[in-house]
This record gives structure tokens, sequence and C-alpha cells, in this order.
């Protein structure tokens, strides 16, 4: 019979894959389909459109509905120009924590729900569990939509999905939603002596950047609705972190590149954001084309990340409350899958080990206590599936 390995061996072994956003995540697909096949575990899965990546899913109980799906994503940000104290793709434990990128965000739920999946294969199970691995979650939850939908044709549907986000091992019931853009305006060089002839790219994208500034004001302004109170902040934020373009100081910039990030609060629509911002867009490019007909504005929507909703009698909630205890209220300011298990009509909630703070950072850390929280969390599971 096939070795059962532990959390942390588990752990040590996905870490060990550098599925950094940009590159495939095939030789981690690869590893966790073999693992599962040699416990007699079938697993799916579902390639993107470049055939680089791929998420991975599998059933495990009875072959009918009402299960449970654990959820996770198995791609990491990068590590460069981070500093170090040991190799960022190999586990290291010291002082009571295993460093590594991803062990907190989030390898470290992915590991425990790759264990809880083999157990429940080998204990048995009354009610189905299912896991859920997606790709490109780090650059705009691109990859769980189509997993999602594939899991549907092919899988009994699930009840419930608990995403793995480090929460502390809280119940987040929660989130913000989300939509991106990539923006290029494209304006037309001349000498900046003659600028009135030309339409310089930087200048013309000005406005839509400070018109995310005036929305900011105005949002910040507004009395918060009781929900909308939860979040810190508690109003939509409309961001941009990156912008470059232009030639040369005496050049009317040709091109400007930005990107454009907004985060709703619940009750406030995506799309209606969305809307509003791609109006901005069609009256600024008409100002440029009434000096420059070559001028123009490309947008290229980036992401869309559906809020997460607290749930009335959620049973998502309800599972993780009665597992963990946890009787408190929580919501988080960033999007996660959760959002579209829910927009697929999955009841869910965020519940995982560890600190969000510590994701993304050099010497990405989970306490051993946390993950150990995280264990104990998937023995209880076990446990009520079992019935």
């Amino acid at each position: 019979m096939a070795a059962r390995l532990t959390p942390v061996e588990i752990m040590e072994r996905l870490v060990g894959f550098p599925t950094v956003s940009r590159d495939s995540n095939l030789p981690l697909v690869e590893w966790v389909e073999e693992y599962l096949a040699s416990h007699g575990i079938e697993s799916h899965r579902h390639y993107d459109e470049t055939g680089d990546k791929a998420a991975i899913f599998a059933h495990v109980g009875p072959w009918v509905a009402g299960g449970v799906v654990l959820s996770g994503h198995t791609d990491v940000v990068p590590v460069d120009g981070q500093p170090w104290a040991s190799d960022p793709f190999a586990v290291v434990e010291r002082d009571g924590k295993y460093y590594g990128r991803g062990c907190c965000d989030m390898k470290g739920f992915d590991a425990l729900a790759i264990w809880a999946l083999v157990e429940a294969h080998h204990s048995g199970v009354a009610r189905p569990l299912q896991l859920a691995l997606s790709y490109d979650e780090e650059v705009g939850c691109l990859g769980a939509p189509p997993m999602i939908e594939r899991m549907l044709e092919v899988l009994p549907r699930a009840e419930l999905a608990i995403i793995g986000e480090p929460s502390m091992m809280q119940a987040v019931t929660g989130h913000k939603g989300g939509i991106g853009y990539n923006v290029h305006v494209l304006g037309y060089e001349v000498h900046s002596s003659l600028m009135h002839t030309g339409v310089n790219a930087i200048m013309a994208a000005a406005p839509l950047i400070d018109w995310a500034n005036a929305r900011n004001a105005e949002n910040r302004a507004q009395p918060a609705t009781e929900l909308a109170a939860l979040f810190d902040p508690p109003w939509t934020t409309l961001h941009v972190g990156q912008i470059s373009g232009g030639t040369a100081h005496n050049i009317t910039a040709k091109d400007c590149y930005f990107g454009m990030d907004m985060r709703m609060v619940p009750g406030e629509d995506a799309e209606d954001w969305g809307a509003r911002f791609e109006a901005e867009v069609r009256a600024a490019e008409a100002a440029m084309q009434a000096v420059r007909p070559e001028a123009r504005i490309d947008l290229r929507p980036r992401f869309r990340v559906p809020g997460l909703q607290p749930e009335e009698a959620g049973a998502a909630e309800g599972l993780v409350r009665q597992i963990t205890g946890d009787n408190g209220r929580h919501v988080v300011s960033y999007g996660t899958e959760a959002g579209q298990f829910q927009e697929a009509g999955y009841s869910a909630v965020i519940c995982g080990p560890g600190d969000i703070a510590q994701a993304h950072q050099p010497d990405e850390y989970i306490t051993v206590a946390q993950f150990e929280a995280g264990h104990a969390f998937m023995r209880a599971l076990l446990g009520r599936l079992a019935g």
C-alpha cells in the first residue's frame, strides 16, 4: 500500500514546487494526481487556455450530492527581490514556525486538505468530501470559475465550500468584490513645444486617475451601511498601483499604461462601477480624438471577483462554527474564491490556518500551532462526515 504522508510532509512537497503565477503549475498538479491515484482516488484536471496550468479536483465518499468542498489555490506570488533567510521553496522549521513560500498562503491548507481527502477515502465517510485546487488565484482569481463549472459537470454537486485562505481558523463570512482593468492610453507624439497639435497619453491618463481620487473621497464621506461598516475601510475603494509611459521630457507621450482596480463593499455592484469607469474612459478618448483621430484608449478587463455575502443560516458557516467554536463576526477587504463558489450556488465560508499578514512577505511562515489547529479542524471535519 502507498505511504500515507503526514500534512507536514505533503506541505514540504507542495512548497518544493515553485508555482509562481507567471509559471506553470503542472509539476505540482502531476504530483497531487499521482499521490491521490496511489491511494485509489481518481482526480480530474481542468487546463487553462494555454495548457500550461491546470486545476485539479477530486471526490471521495458516496457518489451523491450534498458534500463538502475543501478549496485552495496552487499558485504563489514571486520571491524576486525579497530578502529570504532560507530557500523560499523549501519548508524550514525554526522558532515554532514553518517558513517557505506558500506555507501560509496557501499550501499549508492545501496539504491539510489533501491529507483529509486521503484519510476520508481510507476511513470511509457517509457524506462526500471534495478537493478543489485552482490556478491563478493570485492574479485575479482567474482559475476558479472554469474549475467550478467543470466540477459541476463531472462531480455530484456539493452543498458547501470551505475556502482555506489564512484566517487564523476563524469563520470569515464576507469579503469585498473586485473588478480590475489594464488601461493603455495611446496618444500622438509631437515636440512638446507644439503639444497642442499632439496628444500626451500621460496627461490624458491623469484625469482618469484623478477621477478615482474623487470617487474615493466621495465614498469615504458617505455614511456606511451596517454591513459595510464591518469592513476596513467601510467604503468602496479605487486604486492605481502601477503606471508607465513616455519617451522623453520634450516629447508628448505616445503611450501610458496603468491598472485600475476597484474593491466594492457588499451592496454595491461591480458591473455598475465598471460601467462608470468605462464611460469616463470613452469621454476621455473622444477628447483625444478631437485633436488626433488616431489616438485611442484600449481597455482590457483583468479580473472580476464577486464579493462574499454573509448568508442567513449558511450551511458552510454553521459547519465551521460547530467545529471551531468561533462565534465572532469576521469579514475581510481582500477578495477570494469564496465569492465565486457562492455565485455558483454553494454555501461558502473562509476558514484556514495562518495569518494573512504573513502572506506575500519575505520569510513567509505559518506557525506550528496554527498548522496543528488546521490539522485538528480536519480531524474534526472527518468525524462529522463519517456520521
